[in-house]
């Protein structure tokens, strides 16, 4: 099953701003095996696929090595539709912001994934994307050594509903963190 996204960041790329990607994933069985986010703007394509590694511009990539929260640039997406959480997602999104290096919001979650695959930003958490937003990021993080999963901990044929995703280091505490205040 293909799941493409033709444009991951709308809002940022009718407003000219970057970034914004297509986001490209293969999918056997509800989860991904191949994928691509080409960071259009940026001029820089992420790649994995199952057991073959992730990649930028044809260099291995793995995620961070940061061990703690304290430690961690913490990418997140607000809300723009569903507002049912917001009440809990902004204390979430406080706590972090007290609590590690720094929060930071681009408006691409494909783009997101692939910064934490590469060591960018040390974990992610988001509610309320598609399949389509994710699945290539999901690959992506998973392939560079990161782990991904729902708020519960869940970590197969994730939907974009909710998801959490990490260096295998933080990831632990980062979940026990976001389960808090989103579940």
């Amino acid at each position: 099953n293909w799941i493409i996204d033709p444009l991951d960041g709308t809002t940022n790329f009718v407003h000219g701003i970057h970034p914004y990607a297509i986001s490209i994933a293969l999918a056997e069985e509800g989860e991904p095996v191949a994928g691509v986010v080409c960071d259009v703007g940026g001029n820089e394509i992420f790649k994995a696929w199952k057991n073959g590694g992730a990649w930028l511009n044809d260099q291995p990539v793995k995620v961070s090595s940061a061990s703690s929260l304290a430690d961690s640039l913490v990418a997140t997406g607000f809300p723009y539709n569903d507002f049912s959480r917001l009440d809990n997602y902004m204390k979430c999104l406080t706590h972090f912001c007290r609590t590690t290096h720094g929060i930071r919001r681009l408006g691409s979650a494909s783009i997101d994934l692939a910064y934490v695959a590469c060591g960018r930003f040390e974990a992610f958490y988001e509610y309320d994307l598609k399949v389509w937003d994710v699945s290539a990021g999901i690959l992506l993080v998973r392939e560079a050594g990161g782990r991904v999963s729902n708020f519960s901990g869940n970590e197969s044929k994730l939907d974009g509903n909710e998801i959490v995703a990490a260096n295998d280091k933080v990831f632990p505490e980062f979940l026990e963190n976001v389960s808090k205040f989103m579940l």
